[in-house]
């Protein structure tokens, strides 16, 4: 048994090949399949299956592009109701591949449509554990709301995940590898390490879901203090249910302008100083200029899934990189043109004097994007009016205007896309940046 794990930093998403005998099954992969058909043709191997653990809420999979283009079966739980060509992989239910052979555990918690993947070789056994369970912490059970009591649903998956981690693992043996769907970063739990794998024996000992016996202690823990959740997250559940376009021919859709000019929503991903310099008035500053920079979730949680908007890149050869990234979330079928900035005037944004700041901090409004459970663990100006990025462009008409106005969060992404939100809604007030220098307060 060959496994490889190939990780998207941005999303702290894990995905999967796994070789016997020159045959291959692809596991909860991302939007471009090209990384597998490269491994794939690495390796002499040939495509047989594509395996879902669940309808991700966070990234676009590729299960049915690359269905189209290998012929390889897609494999999911049945409860998923998926709208694509798939085989049913329950409980019960085996897929011999070379010397592998991959049983299914339902095990839901996370979603009800979960399934934890039991691929056993001789007296090897692994397990791809999706968003079930995480190095030292289990799935958050409040992103699916397939209709009813949202809350009375949270409380159902948080009982059924108790269940799950305490009854589904009993006959797995303490060295079963335990290889999940994300890490540290995610937004699919809110307490997950750095590690990328572990053993099902050191969860055990050390993953609190393990150590909690009591269920309505385990069922608390994980219903509070759980992040926020970006508002694109419904939106991929149900276009993993349906099946995304094939990439190629999703991005290819999308108009791009050398020098265009601008209407309407738009999104500057160039690096904050380049548009603080200047840039299309109205612009939001969501920066995607690093490779691990948190571009997509911060796109899907200021931009609503219906919403149209278009793009300001630096230059030509950042198009094919962006539109990627954009369609990593399923957002290139709302995304209008992409443009270089066009040779007009642009707005700048003055960078604020940080002496005066210091020395007189109750002469400005000073508002902090960081999120709540951030803000709960301990603000960092005792006055600063809390509004979460992700909620901003709703609240922020809540901003007095009477001072000018100094933006942070914990180390400068997000107070460049709060920033650039608080000066497109609000005219007359003067807006500023702390970016980095907030880590001269902390």
């Amino acid at each position: 048994m060959k496994v490889k794990q190939f990780e998207y930093e941005p999303l702290a998403h894990y995905s999967y090949a796994v070789i016997s005998n020159g045959e291959m099954v692809v596991i909860d992969p991302e939007r471009n399949p090209e990384i597998y058909y490269d491994y794939a043709q690495a390796n002499n191997a040939k495509i047989v299956a594509i395996i879902e653990t669940h309808p991700h809420a966070d990234f676009v999979s590729s299960h049915l592009q690359i269905y189209k283009e290998t012929g390889a079966t897609i494999y999911n739980s049945e409860k998923l109701d998926a709208f694509y060509p798939y085989t049913k992989f329950d409980e019960g239910d085996v897929i011999p591949v070379g010397n592998i052979n991959f049983s299914a555990l339902n095990t839901p918690g996370h979603s009800p449509d979960s399934i934890t993947i039991v691929a056993t070789e001789g007296d090897k056994t692994v397990l791809f554990t999706g968003d079930t369970l995480f190095v030292g912490d289990v799935g958050r059970p409040d992103l699916r709301n397939d209709g009813g009591n949202k809350k009375q649903k949270q409380k159902e998956l948080a009982e059924a995940m108790f269940d799950t981690i305490h009854s589904k693992f009993n006959d797995l043996p303490d060295d079963a590898v335990v290889y999940p769907a994300h890490g540290a970063g995610s937004l699919c739990g809110k307490g997950m390490s750095d590690a990328s794998s572990s053993t099902l024996g050191d969860e055990r000992k050390q993953n609190w879901a393990f150590q909690t016996t009591d269920k309505q202690e385990f069922v608390k823990e994980l219903v509070e203090s759980q992040p926020f959740i970006p508002s694109y997250f419904g939106y991929n559940v149900d276009l993993n249910k349906r099946g995304a376009d094939t990439l190629r021919k999703a991005i290819a859709k999308v108009d791009f302008k050398m020098n265009g000019n601008l209407n309407g929503l738009i999104v500057d991903v160039r690096e904050e100083s380049a548009f603080k310099t200047g840039h299309l008035k109205g612009s939001i500053n969501i920066q995607a200029v690093s490779e691990s920079a948190q571009f997509e979730t911060w796109l899907g949680a200021i931009i609503k899934p219906e919403e149209e908007f278009s793009l300001v890149i630096d230059q030509p050869k950042d198009l094919d990189m962006i539109l990627e990234r954009v369609a990593k979330i399923g957002y290139e079928n709302q995304l209008k043109e992409v443009v270089t900035l066009p040779r007009v005037k642009l707005k700048e944004m003055s960078p604020l004097n940080i002496e005066d700041f210091k020395k007189n901090p109750k002469d400005y409004t000073i508002v902090d994007v960081r999120n709540k459970s951030e803000v709960e663990e301990g603000k960092i100006f005792e006055n600063a009016v809390s509004i979460p990025l992700n909620t901003l462009r709703d609240e922020v008409n809540t901003i007095p205007t009477d001072k000018p106005i100094v933006v942070h969060c914990a180390g400068g992404y997000r107070s460049a896309a709060g920033s650039s939100i608080i000066d497109k809604h609000l005219d007359n007030a003067k807006v500023f940046d702390l970016s980095e220098k907030i880590k001269e307060f902390n």
